[in-house]
């Protein structure tokens, strides 16, 4: 049957299960958005107030439901819009499938207008990318994208589509068909795809279509498993991303053996299970940071060693060997160097290492978990009239109680809020939080917010940002009110750059160098007139007075914002200074 290349790209994405795209029209991807119209009821499309925000909220909706989000825009601007949320995905490894329309391929290469190389732009940021221009080879591309951002280590593709190739005439193939990359596309779902992936499409999708490990390398990690005295586990965000937390948690307590996440691994392992040390590394917990300078075997899943964790890389883990799990051979000895590696999925890597551990020999910790534990940040915080510590763990105790049948979502944005709901608030589910881990961008909180609304619908959702971010995404407060996202938004408002201002405090001597924001805007009226139920606190009391009254309105099906002031020299604690080891923290 011969359609269209916009019909061929709208039936390849239905055919790959997109029920939901973000985006923003233009001139380049009309014919595109006219099937869009024609076709409303296969997929819903949502439409942003800008495209960087349509990315981050495609990047939002993959986090929180585990499937691949879908985000369009056109050419020139439109698509450079995007980059920075492809990017911020490409950094957390987030399946993200970005649509672009490009000039006419006869005007590529010429300067015309709105015309830009998106192709080239993206290549360092994305798994892979295609410039489509032929309009017989968008659907075996849609196809194979999808394979490529999901399958292996996730992440974003680009698919750049010329105008003309949305207008010419091919033929729609049959699904029984194999394509051309050696796909059959009647086995393009799960473990089925997996088996028939060319070696091509393998390769792109960051893996073989043999196993990585051997059942040596399985025995061996189990023996140093089973002599290890101090062992202790770092997760990152392979846990989450490969459904790993049951054998996480089996593995932790058959070695009892303490439990340190990233940010990325926030809410893989139970928050108040015993063996819990919190999040490491440069604001990490006492308990994790000198958990992981005592032990003698660091047992890495799923985690890459940012400079962010490890800190002074060269005295990070100084007493230990390490054992790194992952799925990307690429991250094995990049910034820490391994004593041994298992290379695989995590969860089937885990799962045989469960089988052949036989622990039975107690550790050496002692009591010195206990002891590090004991030390909580801002256990006893100075005593301002509305502190962030205070914010995040009523919010999180209301909205429990509110809807008490589903974890709240909760996302940030990058800066003091975001280690602080980090810290704080009390997690007790994988893909329950989602922040710009790697990249660390500021304005990406609202728009993820709104992909894990549109999709997780009556689930509530609440976003804690801070006035610096929140200046550069709060006109998506249009898209929450047009499409009833039910949202709570908590600005805490200090009227500075927080974290800025922190170094600036410690290591700059106070030299307040472009930090301080004033006072504009009043977000309560800007909340307001977007139509959004809005509630200024400046202590616990009004603060909880407006959690209440916001949360009426979550109720309802709408979003509510709360402005909080909170103090302008509030801090962060522990922290580890720049070129410091983990375990040497300002403390207070």
């Amino acid at each position: 049957m011969q359609y269209t290349g916009a019909r061929i790209l709208i039936e390849a994405l239905v055919e790959q299960g997109v029920d939901t795209i973000f985006g923003y029209p233009g001139g380049q991807v009309l014919n595109i958005y006219d099937e869009l119209f024609k076709h409303s009821g296969r997929i819903r499309h949502v439409l942003t107030s800008h495209e960087q925000h349509a990315a981050h909220a495609a990047d939002g909706y993959a986090r929180s439901t585990g499937k691949t989000g879908v985000c369009i825009a056109t050419s020139g601007p439109g698509a450079t819009n995007l980059v920075t949320g492809i990017a911020t995905a490409y950094m957390d490894s987030v399946p993200v499938v970005a649509i672009t329309g490009n000039v006419a391929t006869g005007l590529l290469g010429k300067d015309s207008f709105q015309e830009v190389d998106i192709v080239g732009i993206t290549m360092p940021i994305v798994k892979h990318n295609w410039l489509v221009k032929d309009a017989g080879e968008l659907a075996e591309v849609v196809r194979e994208a999808f394979i490529v951002a999901q399958h292996g280590r996730p992440g974003p593709v680009l698919i750049d589509i010329p105008k003309d190739v949305t207008v010419n005439m091919a033929e729609w193939p049959p699904q029984t068909r194999l394509g051309r990359m050696g796909i059959a596309v009647d086995a393009v779902d799960g473990g089925a795809a997996d088996a028939v992936l060319s070696e091509r499409a393998a390769r792109l999708a960051g893996r073989t279509r043999r196993r990585m490990f051997t059942n040596a390398d399985i025995e061996k990690a189990a023996v140093m498993l089973y002599e290890a005295d101090r062992p202790m586990i770092y997760a990152g965000g392979g846990v989450v991303i490969s459904g790993a937390y049951g054998e996480l948690k089996a593995l932790a307590e058959k070695l009892q053996a303490p439990v340190a996440q990233s940010l990325m691994a926030i809410g893989s392992f139970p928050r108040e299970h015993p063996l819990n040390t919190g999040m490491i590394g440069m604001h990490g917990t006492v308990a994790s940071n000198k958990a992981v300078q005592k032990a003698d075997l660091v047992v890495t899943i799923g985690a890459r060693f940012s400079d962010r964790v490890t800190s002074r890389a060269d005295r990070f883990a100084k007493n230990a060997a390490v054992l790194q799990f992952d799925i990307d051979p690429a991250e094995i000895n990049k910034n820490i160097a391994t004593l041994f590696h298992v290379t695989g999925d995590i969860k089937e890597t885990l799962g045989l290492v469960l089988k052949k551990i036989q622990r039975g020999k107690p550790t050496l910790w002692g009591d010195d978990i206990a002891k590090w534990k004991s030390h909580v940040p801002h256990a006893h915080h100075r005593k301002t009239a509305l502190h962030p510590r205070f914010i995040i763990e009523e919010t999180a105790r209301e909205l429990k109680k509110a809807f008490p049948d589903q974890e709240p979502l909760v996302a940030t944005d990058v800066g003091q809020h975001q280690m602080w709901v980090a810290q704080f608030y009390p997690f007790e589910e994988p893909r329950s939080f989602f922040t710009s881990g790697g990249l660390g961008t500021m304005g990406f909180g609202l728009g993820a917010a709104v992909g894990a609304a549109v999709g997780n619908p009556g689930r509530a959702v609440v976003l804690f940002t801070g006035d610096g971010s929140f200046r550069m995404n709060c006109a998506e407060m249009a898209t929450l009110v047009n499409y009833r996202l039910p949202v709570l938004i908590v600005v805490c408002d200090n009227h500075v750059l927080g974290m800025v201002r922190q170094w600036q405090t410690l290591f700059y001597e106070k030299r307040f160098s472009q930090t301080v924001l004033g006072g504009p805007p009043d977000f309560v009226k800007l909340a307001e007139s977007y139509g959004l139920a809005a509630f200024p606190a400046t202590d616990e009391a009004s603060f909880s007075a407006a959690l209440h009254n916001a949360l009426a309105a979550l109720k309802n099906g709408n979003s509510a914002l709360i402005a909080a002031r909170i103090d302008q020299d509030e801090m962060v604690l522990p922290m580890v200074p720049g070129g410091k080891p983990v375990d040497e923290q300002i403390l207070q």
